[in-house]
């Protein structure tokens, strides 16, 4: 089929694509990763909201999950497939207000929103393909700290994260304390856990069997990519993220309107899935499904620190620890081990919702309430 008949290999921000509000950092010397491995180049991409003081004293650090970027207030547009994560929660007098503090939003190292990942090219012009090392969530963090140098930022007023941003957020308290001052840690673990890494095997395993996979070198075909594979992974992971009241409630076992489930047809949960699937690999590559699963596979807070009781200890930030009365599959014990390990950090917060693991997305005003909370004076 001739390429013009394809559909594109990615959904990923690809160079000549509008910039849309995106800055890049400066690429600097090569980035040494945990592995040991070494990436040439490294630029990150991001946004930011309001005005830097003088004191550099007033920048927040909010953090994406596993298929964010750095947009997190404003439309869909050019250079931006989709509308802001947290639209709700940044502007002039919101709860990040624009003009008390200066919000960066980077896409973390490894996405495909325009910053290096395997999307992007090596120094020889080719796209990383199979060969973009694996990282951690520490080298994502470690980063967004040379971002942070860059522009100048010693110390964050805030870091905020949910999911995979509350595993950096997170890490960012432990391995960085004296550079963040409060910490808001939303619906993430001090380590993933066995059940969490199960979900993630069937959603890296259904991209790898995809034909149009290559063994992850389909952007040099430039033609088609693992498009069902990543569906497929994208509706398992849906399926997790959702509360089982509320796919109950609205579902139930209703047909899809205008089929029969028992003449092959869908029923209406099927559609759904179907709906987020296609959103997904319209504005996302594969390679960076897998790198950034991977990288939640290995969080581990206590690793190489004696464990995660001395790891919780060093968090000197003001920390606010907050969890979704419905998540299955990041539960409240979870958020819970982490309020009770962190000095101060007080009990665990609640964000009541029938919306599960995305209620912290969902729930826009619970999350402003903490938010305004944690950076009351």
């Amino acid at each position: 089929m001739p390429v013009g008949l394809c559909p594109p290999a990615t959904g990923g921000w690809r160079e000549g694509d509008p910039a849309g509000g995106r800055r890049w950092s400066t690429p600097g010397a090569p980035f040494r990763l945990e592995s040991g491995q070494e990436l040439p180049g490294v630029r990150l991409a991001y946004q930011t909201w309001g005005t830097l003081d003088a004191a550099r004293s007033n920048a927040v650090l909010v953090l994406h999950g596993l298929t964010g970027d750095s947009h997190l207030s404003g439309p869909a547009g050019p250079g931006h497939p989709s509308p802001g994560w947290w639209d709700g929660l940044v502007g002039r007098g919101r709860a990040l207000d624009t003009d008390r503090f200066f919000v960066v939003v980077p896409n973390a190292l490894g996405g495909c929103q325009g910053s290096t990942g395997p999307s992007t090219s090596r120094p020889d012009g080719r796209p990383w393909g199979s060969a973009f090392p694996r990282l951690s969530i520490r080298d994502l963090v470690a980063a967004e700290a040379r971002l942070a140098d860059e522009l100048g930022i010693a110390r964050w007023a805030a870091v905020i994260g949910g999911s995979m941003g509350g595993m950096r957020a997170l890490e960012w308290a432990v391995g960085h304390p004296h550079r963040v001052a409060r910490a808001l840690l939303l619906a993430c673990p001090a380590a993933t856990s066995a059940r969490q890494i199960a979900w993630t095997s069937p959603q890296l395993h259904a991209i790898a069997a995809d034909p149009h996979w290559h063994g992850g070198d389909y952007l040099a075909l430039g033609c088609g990519g693992p498009r069902d594979g990543l569906g497929i992974a994208r509706r398992i992971a849906h399926a997790t993220y959702r509360g089982d009241g509320e796919l109950t409630a609205r579902f139930g076992r209703r047909a899809q309107e205008g089929e029969d489930p028992g003449a092959g047809g869908r029923f209406a949960i099927e559609s759904y899935l179907d709906h987020h699937a296609d959103k997904l690999v319209r504005r996302f590559d594969a390679n960076s499904y897998v790198v950034l699963t991977r990288a939640m596979n290995s969080h581990d807070v206590g690793r190489g620190r004696g464990g995660t009781a001395a790891a919780l200890a060093r968090v000197t930030a003001r920390t606010m620890v907050a969890g979704v009365s419905s998540d299955d599959l990041y539960p409240l014990a979870q958020q819970a081990e982490l309020a009770a390990g962190i000095r101060e950090a007080g009990p665990v917060r609640v964000i009541s919702s029938p919306h599960g693991h995305d209620g912290f997305l969902v729930e826009v005003e619970q999350v402003a309430a903490l938010v305004k909370e944690l950076l009351a004076d």
